[in-house]
């Protein structure tokens, strides 16, 4: 079920009405048999991974505080936890990627490869919520956490719902304790809730939607084809499509948890307004790239340890986040030019003395704002490819004469029109410090902006509509 889709809102008012009826336990019972409806009607089959991670977690998250288990005991249940959930990522999303590879490789050493080519059908979020159910294991392991006593709740935490295909990647500190104790839903989260699905929908149907249209027809063409302001245009309209197809369904999840009393966290802090490769990082999907900090940066050391290691450490961390988003050597590349471009920045800031954002002039901050989203865009081109032979074209297209075709007249005043009022409103939410300023407008004004999106939503939305991008990872 689609969020943009009348099935999904026709199935989510059935669970509110429900919820409503019902005592905290009902709530979560009736949450969970409703999250095992919503994540089976895109393959019934697939929730037997989603039951086999539950188990595995919920029983390796009791020995770990068995005091039978000694540290050696401890790290081996830690490490069926890891092995468990990794492995089901691997099997499903890597396996044919790498035995594809393997083949190429051996091809072009000249050697005879025949391997069989596997088509394994990927299950819709497994890479969100594995990296869900193995963070519980990981905080019990390091005395951050207590497992809950009720496989039932930890159940619900694994498939609740609103986030389960695209996150955001909740950790159990955080939503488990929600879910065991009681809840409702407080004037704020009803405001907030509103907002997030209104907000939510406006930057899928109108921005996203339409944004895919310009970005589909531009690499549709073989990239020499294309001149460079035709080519700057769909990689553009791509950079606005996967902000506001994955803000969108970030917000989506908020609002629709928020009307059943429970927070999610904040995905998406107005990542385009970035100054620097670090500060993209801090706001955009945010609960990966906190759980890659978390779970595999320092751990692997951090910025302990010297310069040398810290690179080391900062690569390793982007090319898996990289490969983590899917198995195409278009992701490899883009994680390795994101984890060498942090390098760079790194360096770059520790020869400046660390001198700060801060005291920049408004002039300054502008070009930085500027410079960061064009080395964004550019990155985006290797995570939109098919291939990294396509994104080579593209980024030579740029380059390639500036003369005003149709498409260039026609997609430019396009991009503005749905971008720029968008970025307009964002830099005045942006300069409010709070991600739900619209929430404590004037309630005339507020019913104003509803009004608008509305507008919006039934004038403008795109001609076909397009599956969130972050379904297939």
């Amino acid at each position: 079920m689609l969020f943009n889709s009348f099935e999904f809102w026709i199935f989510f008012a059935v669970v509110l009405g429900s919820y409503r009826l019902l005592g905290h336990r009902g709530q979560n019972r009736m949450l969970l048999v409703a999250s095992y409806i919503f994540y089976g009607s895109w393959d019934w089959r697939f929730l037997s991974l989603i039951i086999l991670s539950t188990a595995v977690d919920f029983r390796v998250g009791k020995a770990l505080v068995s005091p039978d288990n000694d540290e050696a005991r401890r790290k081996a249940w830690v490490t069926l936890s890891v092995v468990v959930n990794l492995g089901l990522l691997a099997v499903f999303k890597y396996l044919g990627f790498f035995v594809d590879s393997a083949a190429a490789m051996l091809t072009t050493l000249g050697l005879q490869a025949n391997l069989p080519s596997l088509h394994i059908i990927l299950p819709v979020g497994i890479s969100f919520y594995t990296f869900q159910t193995m963070s519980y294991t990981l905080d019990i392991y390091r005395g951050e956490l207590k497992p809950t006593d009720d496989l039932l709740d930890f159940a619900l935490y694994v498939s609740f719902f609103p986030q389960l295909v695209a996150g955001p990647i909740e950790r159990a500190k955080r939503l488990l304790p929600q879910i065991v104790e009681p809840r409702s839903p407080t004037a704020d989260d009803v405001r907030e809730g509103i907002y997030c699905i209104l907000y939510g929908m406006f930057k899928k149907v109108v921005i996203a939607d339409n944004m895919a249209v310009i970005a589909n027809h531009a690499f549709s063409q073989d990239p020499g084809s294309l001149t460079g302001l035709e080519a700057l245009l769909g990689v553009y309209a791509f950079a606005f499509q996967i902000y506001g197809d994955f803000h969108g369904y970030s917000l989506i999840a908020q609002g629709t948890a928020r009307l059943m009393g429970i927070r999610l966290m904040d995905n998406f802090n107005h990542p385009y307004f970035a100054k620097n490769p670090q500060d993209f990082w801090r706001r955009w999907h945010i609960s990966l790239s906190t759980w890659l900090r978390d779970y595999l940066y320092i751990p692997l050391g951090g910025s302990r340890g010297g310069a040398r290691k810290t690179y080391r450490n900062l690569m390793t961390t982007m090319v898996l986040g990289g490969l983590w988003h899917g198995a195409n050597w278009t992701f490899v590349v883009w994680g390795t030019v994101h984890g060498g471009w942090l390098g760079i920045h790194r360096w770059i800031a520790g020869r400046a003395n660390g001198a700060k954002d801060a005291v920049d002039s408004v002039a300054v901050s502008l070009v930085k704002v500027f410079v960061t989203f064009q080395l964004v865009c550019v990155t985006w081109l290797f995570f939109r490819a098919e291939s990294v032979t396509q994104a080579g074209g593209f980024i030579g297209s740029l380059f390639s004469g500036f003369p005003l075709t149709e498409f260039v007249l026609i997609g430019y005043p396009l991009l503005a029109f749905f971008v720029l009022p968008t970025l307009i409103y964002e830099l005045w939410v942006e300069r409010r410090g709070d991600l739900f300023a619209m929430t404590k407008v004037h309630p005339v004004a507020r019913a104003a902006f509803y009004l608008a999106l509305v507008l919006f939503l039934t004038w403008f939305p795109a001609p076909m509509r397009s599956e969130f991008i972050y379904f297939q990872f």
